[in-house]
């Protein structure tokens, strides 16, 4: 599924359009529509944790959220062997309204409840 990306990704400013790609129920797999190089492993963060936070109504409004709006909410995940040392990005979800294909990083303000590069080891069950 394509979507057009309405806020940039940090440090990926010149994406503007990625393509989504299911690898599992945990994992999808996001790349860029123009660069094939760029591409990104993201998590669903619910399979990992309690995990809540507002979107801003401005993102709301260039994603064209309302309250029946299908969206989905994805973290970037560095993958690394062992898959323990795998860290996750919860301070910068990836927001997707799947209802028009439009998409958006969002950098949450409430950095001291989420880290930037969180092993995934913390939340596997033993």
């Amino acid at each position: 599924m394509k979507f057009d990306v309405c806020v940039p990704i940090l440090g990926f400013e010149n994406v503007k359009e990625v393509t989504l790609e299911k690898i599992d129920d945990a994992f999808m797999r996001m790349e860029s529509s123009n660069d094939e190089h760029i591409s990104f492993t993201l998590i669903n963060p619910f399979a990992l944790r309690e995990y809540d936070f507002e979107i801003p109504d401005a993102t709301q409004k260039l994603l064209e959220i309302d309250e029946k709006s299908n969206i989905l909410i994805l973290n970037i995940a560095i993958i690394q062997t062992p898959v323990e040392d795998t860290v996750v990005n919860f301070i910068g979800p990836m927001i997707f309204n799947t209802d028009n294909n439009k998409a958006a990083q969002l950098v949450l303000s409430e950095s001291t409840k989420y880290g930037v590069a969180e092993k995934i080891s913390l939340y596997l069950k033993k």
